[in-house]
């Protein structure tokens, strides 16, 4: 190689006029056009450890090099999601939860207080949740998302973390859990889902009384009515939720 070509071969990986065409490729592309970014390479996937390492080694230096080894990542993110693996094709129990009243006794208790009895929520609320097969997904200050391969293992899951949590007592504060659970389909992206399915289960918890499970009829569909008592919500309403949707408070059967 001559003395002057790694020059030259920076100054090719730089055109603007070969990164526009690079980039148009990965429009073409299966896949995420925009793979490459924090959203979506957040997760443990060989593809997305492939893509986070290959964007933050690249992120000083943009040009046809980066584009086209994120579009390689970005087919193979496709690949697997192809297979069963995301993308909204795989079936999901999607649960939220949160503490009613937390926030306002988190801020008369301070923050060391709040965050060692955060800990204790923890220690209640997880485990219940794994050890039926759900996974979390992300913890949001005193509520958490997870997802569940089977409806009824969330259910029951959700069921057991309330009881768990509600035993839970610090200097006379009983935590009242709130959850929400809905069936669908969310998108994956790197580490997280998103969706209308998603944002329905957030509903759900949000319009949950205190020590309340509300579940759609997505989820009744798909598990044993006699394991549960449910009472129909017909004043449910809540915006950016799908026609159709029923909902449910849950407890469990005697």
């Amino acid at each position: 190689m001559s003395a002057g070509e790694p020059g030259r071969l920076r100054r090719l990986n730089r055109d603007s006029r070969l990164v526009k065409g690079a980039r148009l490729v990965r429009e073409w592309l299966p896949g995420d056009e925009r793979y490459g970014d924090p959203l979506s390479t957040g997760g443990r996937r060989p593809s997305e450890v492939a893509g986070r390492q290959l964007s933050e080694l690249t992120v000083e230096s943009p040009g046809v090099v980066r584009e086209l080894g994120l579009g390689a990542v970005q087919v193979w993110q496709a690949l697997a999601e192809a297979q069963g693996r995301g993308r909204g094709e795989v079936e999901l129990a999607i649960v939220f939860t949160d503490l009613s009243g937390f926030s306002t006794w988190a801020l008369d208790k301070g923050d060391t207080v709040a965050v060692n009895f955060l800990r204790d929520v923890g220690e209640a609320l997880e485990p219940p949740l794994t050890d039926r097969g759900g996974t979390i997904v992300k913890r949001l200050g005193d509520g958490l998302m997870a997802v569940f391969a089977d409806p009824q293992a969330a259910v029951t899951a959700v069921l057991e973390a309330s009881e768990s949590v509600g035993s839970l007592d610090h200097d006379g504060y009983r935590p009242r859990l709130r959850a929400g659970i809905h069936v669908g389909h969310p998108r994956r992206l790197g580490a997280d889902y998103l969706g209308v399915d998603v944002n329905v289960a957030a509903r759900l918890v949000d319009a949950a009384a205190p020590g309340e499970v509300l579940a759609s009829n997505t989820v009744l569909a798909r598990i044993d009515p006699e394991r549960v008592q449910t009472k129909r919500k017909r004043w449910f309403r809540a915006k950016g939720t799908p026609d159709g949707l029923r909902v449910f408070s849950l407890k469990p059967a005697p």
